[in-house]
């Protein structure tokens, strides 16, 4: 049994379509990754899957495990082990990192000490909840308060927004680690496929265009294919056209 199917899911913003007739399938263990153009429905369609509640899944529906998610809200989601890593962080001021993710350790029961060294954020416990910190530090912080919920499915928008080359090999390697050696499936969203570059154990890639994933294959093939020649150009290669 597939860990989230999507089945012709659309996903509506007030009363616009946004995502449209997605179906997707992920197994335990995987890594998908969801490339395309800015503004096409990556992040849209992650916050669905998650239950957010500024958007509407309006066709099709979502399944995970087995069981029809598509009208939970968020938390029942994340009680039953999804979690998502957000592209946009808000600043806290007055609210202490290690407070919030001691708060979410203990609901979790999870242990915020072990995770800490290796994603690279003990320095970091101590400050005010994203105040002040880097676009890497910013995703470090993130990926680790989505550990600390134990999820089964990892959402991750634009994990390579606003990082350096360094900070990309970092979080490659990290982002590789949790699916690889932790056995946490994964969907990673990118419009750059920067950090996507770094990693050599991605199972499927999407190509999303306009709401609609348009192509799928695998990584070593469609990867080098849109890096070199972009969105456009790349899919007319990846269909035979030139």
């Amino acid at each position: 049994m597939s860990l989230l199917s999507l089945e012709a899911v659309s996903v509506c913003v007030d009363d616009r379509i946004i995502v449209r007739d997605v179906s997707l399938s992920i197994n335990p263990g995987e890594l998908h990754v969801i490339m395309g153009p800015n503004g096409v429905g990556k992040s849209t369609l992650l916050a669905a899957i998650m239950g957010l509640s500024h958007v509407r899944v309006c066709g099709g529906r979502i399944l995970f495990n087995g069981v029809d998610i598509t009208h939970l809200p968020s938390y029942e989601r994340a009680k039953l082990g999804i979690s998502l890593a957000h592209q946009v962080t808000p600043t806290f001021r007055g609210v202490r990192f290690l407070e919030v993710a001691k708060a979410i350790s203990s609901r979790f029961n999870t242990d915020w000490r072990s995770l800490a060294s290796p994603l690279r954020v003990e320095g970091l416990l101590s400050r005010d909840l994203f105040h002040g910190f880097s676009g890497g530090e910013r995703r470090r912080a993130e990926l680790y308060l989505a550990l600390l919920q134990n999820p089964k499915l990892l959402l991750l928008d634009e994990p390579d927004s606003g990082v350096d080359v360094d900070t990309l090999r970092v979080l490659a390697g990290l982002i590789e680690d949790v699916v690889y050696n932790r056995g946490v499936s994964a969907i990673l969203v990118t419009h750059s496929g920067a950090i996507v570059e770094k990693m050599s154990g991605v199972t499927r890639v999407h190509v999303m265009v306009d709401g609609s994933i348009v192509y799928s294959g695998d990584p070593s093939h469609v990867i080098p294919v849109i890096l070199r020649y972009g969105y456009v150009k790349g899919l007319e290669v990846l269909r035979g056209g030139c």
